[in-house]
């Protein structure tokens, strides 16, 4: 083949769309009844907002971003993460004088230069949900209840929620003291990456997957243990919201997701023996985030999961769509006349919202039927000099190649009364 998709990007194809469709329909569904109204950004922003959000020394600034300058020689990013550009938007058009929080949802492409995963691409599809302007620990709790009952609305089950506080900067500048003493001994045998973290960004450290960095990493001093008088009441309210609303969670302390404007409450869901590579969704508290950007202080929480991914586990868990699309009707014909009237009858059925298709040319009837059963439609409406005579069609049942003759004035209706699995969405 002289061309293919670039690496880390995929075609969705028609087979696949049926997900997806179902995917974007529940999560339109949940957010609406949780009150998330749909916000869409540019797909590329200034490059400065994703340093100054993310943090320069994390690797989605360092070694992920597409950025590019334009033909005014001005730098722009392909965005690697929704919330950095929703905070932007946020400030740019003055949602600080609505009612706060601002419940806003968003579904687009993400861009990050890593290496292809499964359900993890170069080009994927990000579902976001962000509440801005409370800093109340019920908003938190909220948050993660919208991102478990999405997912189990979808099917999913088998899912394990991990919760962790990485303070505030009143408490977590002591704590990187401490945390830099665990790992200070063990430099040595730190991957190289580790070693810059050290000195760049120690709160990275916990997030590091090479093996020769876990036993480190799993002995570190819990963040939770150096919380100050603020953060520990709010995670402990965190905890307590979870646990009314029958949300079970596992405390993680090396959970600190890879985004520097986290503070307070961060969580991941999982599948269950999955592992970080597999998360589903995630996300927590950022409220210093839209200071930075420029704006006042003002409090934020959200989560994000990839579409993808989610895919990757329905398929895998066995979910099945409960809505999927309907297959078409076939319509066939034999002879001139007959392909004629074909032409009408395919109208009829649009016009009713029954999906229908048909073949096209001087192909035999046995070649229409072939087509229409490697199609995977259910039924074929067929029509011939006899049926033209009669004023009627001909109905075929392919999985069991059994036929019926139907009034040509019934065939909707039939459709419509659930007879035949016709309706199209």
């Amino acid at each position: 083949m002289p061309f293919k998709a670039p690496r880390g990007t995929v075609d969705i194809m028609p087979v696949e769309q049926g997900y997806w469709r179902y995917v974007e329909g529940v999560a339109a569904q949940v957010c609406r009844l949780y009150g998330y109204q749909r916000i869409d950004t540019p797909i590329f922003e200034e490059t400065s907002l994703f340093a100054r959000s993310v943090g320069e020394s994390t690797d989605i600034v360092e070694k992920e971003m597409y950025s590019f300058q334009d033909r005014g020689g001005g730098g722009l990013t392909l965005r690697p993460e929704g919330t950095a550009a929703i905070c932007r938007a946020y400030l740019e058009h003055g949602m600080h004088n609505l009612p706060q929080p601002v419940r806003l949802h968003y579904l687009g492409p993400i861009f990050r230069y890593e290496r292809p995963q499964a359900g993890r691409y170069r080009q994927h599809q990000q579902l976001g949900c962000e509440a801005i302007g409370e800093q109340d620990a019920a908003v938190d709790v909220e948050i993660v209840n919208l991102a478990w009952r999405f997912l189990h609305r979808l099917g999913l089950g088998n899912l394990v929620l991990y919760l962790n506080s990485v303070g505030c900067p009143r408490c977590r500048p002591g704590y990187l003291v401490v945390l830099k003493d665990h790992y200070e001994p063990h430099l040595a045998s730190l991957c190289p990456e580790c070693r810059t973290r050290f000195h760049r960004n120690p709160l990275r450290l916990l997030d590091c997957k090479k093996d020769s960095c876990q036993p480190v990493a799993d002995g570190a001093p819990p963040m939770l243990d150096y919380l100050c008088d603020s953060c520990a009441p709010h995670f402990q309210v965190v905890r307590e919201g979870l646990e009314m609303l029958g949300i079970p969670f596992q405390s993680n302390h090396r959970l600190v997701r890879g985004l520097d404007y986290y503070t307070k409450t961060v969580f991941e869901i999982q599948p269950g023996g999955g592992g970080a590579q597999s998360t589903i969704a995630g996300g927590g508290r950022y409220d210093g985030l839209i200071e930075e950007l420029g704006g006042r202080p003002t409090p934020g929480v959200g989560f994000a999961t990839g579409i993808e991914r989610i895919i990757l586990n329905l398929k895998s868990q066995g979910v099945a769509l409960p809505n999927p699309h309907a297959s078409p009707i076939f319509v066939a014909y034999l002879g001139e006349a007959a392909r004629r009237d074909a032409l009408k009858l395919l109208e009829d059925l649009r016009q009713g919202g029954i999906a229908a298709v048909s073949a096209f040319g001087d192909r035999s009837l046995k070649a229409q039927l072939r087509q229409a059963n490697a199609l995977g439609v259910s039924h074929t409406l067929i029509l011939g000099e006899e049926e033209l005579k009669t004023g009627t069609v001909l109905l075929r049942t392919m999985a069991q190649g059994k036929q019926e003759r139907v009034p040509r004035e019934a065939v909707l209706s039939v459709a419509r009364e659930g007879s035949l699995p016709l309706r199209g969405d």
